[in-house]
């Protein structure tokens, strides 16, 4: 049986954002294919938190900057290791190496955060994104991640495209990974578009592209 590792930014809630729900979306695949899979994280654990082992995944709390996660890397040996997000990578990457040299390495980007952080200046700016904006200090820090990993989740095909045509990132690094949707979960019926009316949104405004996009709806 593979073990897989997957190092958390946070704690996986799928009730309170996208990421939440893409990432169990990933971890539950992973089950499928009868992989011994383990959660880890540098990060507090709180009440919105899924209950990983009603999923059969264990769990593990680690420590940033702290040799305690070699010896339990070391100790178990995973065939596979997933970063969440950039950062994850840059933490624990190097100690990924040291210990297990053979273990394949996934980065699941979940967005790229340098486009999301290029919109943002450009968004506070009140311009057009421009291509100055995509060559930032974390874009220089997330292409270094990407390209030392096995292989990159990527959620959406304009995030493969400006990968691949604007940073020159090799297309076999990348894997395009959008959500994931359980089809049984979906109406078989719904209005077509032309007899439906008005908008919701559900969601919180903790990000602010989730504030710009409510204001951006509203006009």
């Amino acid at each position: 049986m593979k073990k897989i590792l997957v190092i958390g930014y946070v704690w996986p809630e799928p009730n309170s954002s996208a990421a939440g729900s893409h990432m169990m979306s990933i971890l539950r695949l992973y089950k499928q294919q009868n992989w011994q899979v383990e959660f880890s994280s540098p990060s507090q654990q709180t009440e919105h938190m899924i209950d990983l082992a009603s999923e059969g995944i264990s769990s593990q709390n680690i420590t940033l900057n702290c040799d305690s996660f070699d010896t339990y890397i070391a100790e178990y040996q995973p065939d596979i290791v997933m970063f969440d997000r950039f950062m994850m990578e840059e933490q624990f990457g190097w100690r990924v190496d040291k210990n297990c040299p053979n273990a394949l390495k996934v980065l699941d980007t979940e967005d790229l955060q340098c486009l999301r952080h290029a919109r943002h200046q450009a968004h506070k700016a009140d311009r057009e994104l421009t291509q100055e904006d995509l060559f930032s200090d974390i874009a220089k820090r997330e292409i270094a991640a990407i390209l030392r990993s096995d292989i990159s989740l990527i959620i959406s095909s304009y995030e493969m495209e400006l990968l691949v045509n604007t940073f020159n990132v090799d297309a076999s690094l990348l894997h395009h990974l959008p959500f994931m949707v359980e089809l049984e979960k979906c109406p078989n019926t719904t209005l077509p578009f032309s007899d439906r009316k008005h908008f919701m949104t559900i969601g919180n405004f903790r990000h602010a592209p989730n504030w710009d996009a409510v204001l951006y709806l509203q006009k």
